[in-house]
């Protein structure tokens, strides 16, 4: 299998597992991933979804093998039916994705790790947007994402250049959540993945429904927005659970319901 999946305490984690070439995509990987993502959307027991490289690297990108052969896909099959739907999936998704940046993540697997909900990544791991390098313009939704992490004059910048950015400069830029120890990493990752399991889950999804809306709308649409998903969120369990338990001034048993 080119993604594994393992569930512990209501957190999925799916492993990114070609580590030969590491963990660069090929029409297996992505269709496996797009299959993992939807089974954990209507997965009750799956509260987070974390998304990991196994050994050394994150994700090198596309494998360019599979572009340069001849019975291979083409381009825009590579982008519209293996990346497009991979980074749609992470973002639709009512439940919070972890991007676990264990090394390099470069070309598409550094704007997958950017379309994740959070990114916390090993101060050793490093970021490269390496399109340019080839000849190629940031796919994955790099183009979207990275200018609003970042300002539209650094996020050119790294375009154009392929300029290698390390974790803790990545946080200095707000491209990342955290940059954490090497020897810390997996024990901060899940606990910071279990932290959220714990949460109400139908409120982090539709407070992720509402800042994905929030990318696009006027002020005027989002308030709006803001009106319905409330609403919504106030007809959960989780929500009721909320408020017994402040009345009682007792910790919360969230459900995810």
């Amino acid at each position: 299998m080119e993604i594994l999946r393992s569930d512990s305490n209501g957190v999925c984690t799916l492993t990114l597992n070609r580590p030969n070439v590491f963990n660069s995509f090929n029409q297996t990987m992505a269709f496996q991933l797009h299959a993992a993502l939807d089974a954990c959307a209507v997965d009750d027991n799956v509260r987070v979804v974390v998304i990991k490289g196994e050994g050394k690297a994150f994700c090198a990108g596309q494998d360019l093998a599979e572009v340069i052969d001849p019975e291979g896909p083409e381009m825009k099959n590579i982008v519209g039916e293996h990346y497009n739907p991979i980074i749609l999936k992470i973002r639709n998704l009512e439940k919070p994705v972890i991007a676990a940046v264990n090394g390099v993540a470069a070309g598409a697997g550094a704007n997958i790790a950017l379309a994740c909900d959070i990114t916390i990544a090993k101060k050793s791991a490093a970021f490269i947007q390496a399109f340019s390098k080839i000849g190629l313009i940031p796919d994955s939704g790099g183009t979207f994402f990275l200018p609003r992490l970042i300002g539209l004059q650094k996020a050119m910048a790294l375009m154009f250049t392929g300029e290698k950015v390390g974790a803790e400069q990545a946080e200095k830029l707000n491209m990342i959540y955290k940059a954490v120890d090497d020897e810390t990493f997996e024990e901060e990752v899940l606990k910071f993945a279990e932290t959220l399991a714990m949460m109400p889950t139908r409120g982090l999804g539709l407070t992720k429904k509402a800042v994905n809306l929030g990318l696009f709308n006027n002020l005027e649409d989002q308030l709006a927005v803001e009106g319905v998903l409330q609403t919504e969120a106030g007809e959960t369990e989780d929500f009721r659970e909320g408020v017994n338990a402040f009345l009682e001034k007792r910790v919360s048993v969230f459900k995810g319901r």
